[in-house]
C-alpha cells in the first residue's frame, strides 16, 4: 500500500505541475519520515556521488555540449535549406528532406529541442507556402525531430544503459537499425499520402536545382563525424564516453570550417549544456530517493508479484511492461521512467530470459512515443512555441499519425526482432 501511495502522490502532485524532480525527492522524503524510515537517507551521499562519478553518464554533458555546437553554428539550417532544394521539386519533397535531415542530426546532435525548433522555423514556411497540409507538416517536423531519441548517439539510450546495467555500446549498436527503419516508415508513409492526397503535399515547382559541389560540402562533414562518433564505439576502439569527447571536439571543428566558430558561440552552447546537464541530473537524484523509499516499502516484492501472476507468462509481462510505459509517457519524461519504472520491472523480465539489449531497445522506441503524445509530449511545446501560426488541434491531429508508425516499429521490434540483428532471449 505504501508503494501505491507512493505513485499515487508523485503523480497528483506532478498533475498539479510541480517540478519533476523535487516532486518524487520530496515524496520520497515525506513518506520516510511519516513511516519512520528516515534512516534510508544514510546512503543517500554515496547514491549521488556515485550518479556524479559514474563513467557512462559523463557521455551526457559530452553528447549535449556536441549537439548545441551543430545546431548553433547554424549546421541544422544549412542541411535544411541544401536537402530541402534537394528533393523540393518531388511531391512531398520537403517532408522527406525534413525526414532525412532529421535522422542526420539525430545522428549528430541528438537534441530534440533543437531539432524541432530549427525545422519549424526553416522548414514549416516554406511547406506552408506551397500549400502543404498544415496537420501533416505539424506531425512530419515533430515525427523527425525526436528521431534523435533512438538513432544513436542518443541520451535516452544511455540513460537506459544505466538503468538496466547493459553496456551503451551495445545498445547503441541495436538500436541503430530499428532508428533507420523509423526513419524509412516516416518516409514511405510520406509516398503513400502523396499519392492518396496529393493535394496535401504539392511539389515545389520553383525550388532551384542544388550545385552537387554545395551538396557534398554541406553534408559530407557532419556524416564524418556520425562516422567517427558511432564508428568509434561500434569497432570497440572508444567507450561513449570517449567517442563523446571526440564529438564534442569534432563539433568544434567543424564549427570552425564553415567559419561559425566564436568564443561566444562555445560559451552559449556551454551554458545550454550546463542547464540541461542540471536538469538531467537532479532529476535523477530525486528519482534515486525515490526509488529507494519505494523499494524499502516493499513496492518492488508487490510488482513482481503483480507482473508473475499476470496470464501469459513472459508475453504478458512483456505486454504489460510496454502498455504501462506507454501510458505512463503521455505524463512523464523518460528519465523518470527510466529510474523509476524501468528498474522496477526490468528485473523481472531478465530474471525471466528476456535479453537485457532487446528489451533496452524495445523500450527506447516506446519512450520515443513520449515526445509526442499529448498533452506533455515535449516536441508538441517546442513546435507550438517556435509555431504559433498553428493551432494546438492542428499539431496534436498532426503527430497521431506517426506516433501509429512509432507503436508499429515497436510491434515489429517486438514479434520480429531478427529483422534487427536482435535476440529477444538471453543466449
Amino acid at each position: 500500500m505504501v508503494g501505491i501511495l507512493l505513485f499515487a502522490v508523485a503523480f497528483a502532485l506532478l498533475m498539479l505541475g510541480f517540478p519533476v524532480a523535487f516532486t518524487f525527492a520530496a515524496v520520497a522524503v515525506g513518506f520516510a519520515v511519516a513511516t519512520g524510515q528516515v534512516e534510508l537517507f544514510a546512503m543517500m551521499p554515496e547514491r549521488i556521488y556515485a550518479l556524479m562519478t559514474n563513467v557512462t553518464l559523463m557521455s551526457v554533458p559530452l553528447f549535449v555540449f556536441m549537439g548545441m555546437v551543430l545546431q548553433r553554428s547554424g549546421l541544422a539550417e544549412m542541411l535544411l535549406e541544401t536537402v530541402g532544394m534537394l528533393f523540393g521539386r518531388l511531391r512531398g519533397g520537403i517532408a522527406i528532406g525534413v525526414v532525412l535531415v532529421g535522422a542526420i542530426l539525430a545522428a549528430s546532435t541528438g537534441i530534440v529541442g533543437a531539432t524541432v525548433v530549427s525545422m519549424s522555423l526553416i522548414a514549416l514556411p516554406v511547406m506552408l507556402k506551397h500549400g502543404y497540409d498544415r496537420r501533416f507538416a505539424s506531425g512530419i517536423i515533430c515525427a523527425a525531430g525526436t528521431l534523435g531519441q533512438i538513432i544513436p548517439p542518443s541520451v535516452v539510450l544511455i540513460v537506459l544503459g544505466e538503468a538496466l546495467q547493459v553496456s551503451v555500446g551495445e545498445l547503441f549498436r541495436a538500436a541503430f537499425l530499428p532508428g533507420i527503419a523509423l526513419a524509412g516508415v516516416y518516409i514511405l508513409w510520406t509516398v503513400v499520402v502523396g499519392m492518396v492526397r496529393p493535394e496535401w503535399l504539392p511539389p515545389v515547382a520553383s525550388v532551384e536545382r542544388m550545385p552537387w559541389q554545395r551538396v557534398v560540402q554541406t553534408v559530407v562533414p557532419p556524416l564524418l563525424l556520425i562516422v567517427l562518433v558511432l564508428g568509434s564505439i561500434f569497432a570497440g576502439i572508444a567507450t561513449p564516453t570517449e567517442s563523446a569527447s571526440v564529438g564534442a571536439m569534432g563539433s568544434l571543428g567543424l564549427a570552425a570550417l564553415y567559419r561559425r566558430f566564436s568564443l561566444r558561440l562555445v560559451w552559449e552552447a556551454a551554458r545550454e549544456t550546463a542547464r540541461i546537464s542540471a536538469m538531467i541530473f537532479t532529476i535523477l537524484i530525486g528519482a534515486t530517493a525515490f526509488s529507494m523509499t519505494f523499494s524499502y516499502s516493499g513496492g518492488e516484492a508487490a510488482v513482481h508479484d503483480l507482473l508473475t501472476a499476470l496470464p501469459g507468462g513472459v508475453w504478458g509481462m512483456l505486454l504489460f511492461a510496454q502498455l504501462l510505459i506507454f501510458a505512463l509517457g503521455f505524463f512523464l519524461d523518460f528519465v523518470e521512467i527510466s529510474y523509476i519504472v524501468v528498474p522496477v520491472i526490468a528485473p523481472v523480465l531478465i530474471r525471466a530470459g528476456v535479453d537485457p539489449v532487446w528489451l533496452g531497445v524495445l523500450i527506447g522506441m516506446n519512450l520515443q512515443t513520449s515526445f509526442l503524445t499529448p498533452p506533455f509530449g515535449f516536441s508538441l511545446f517546442y513546435l507550438k512555441g517556435s509555431a504559433p501560426q498553428l493551432q494546438t488541434s492542428e499539431i496534436y491531429r498532426g503527430v497521431v499519425p506517426f506516433i501509429g508508425l512509432q507503436l508499429l516499429l515497436v510491434l515489429l521490434v517486438l514479434l520480429v526482432p531478427e529483422l534487427f540483428g536482435l535476440h529477444r532471449m538471453v543466449r
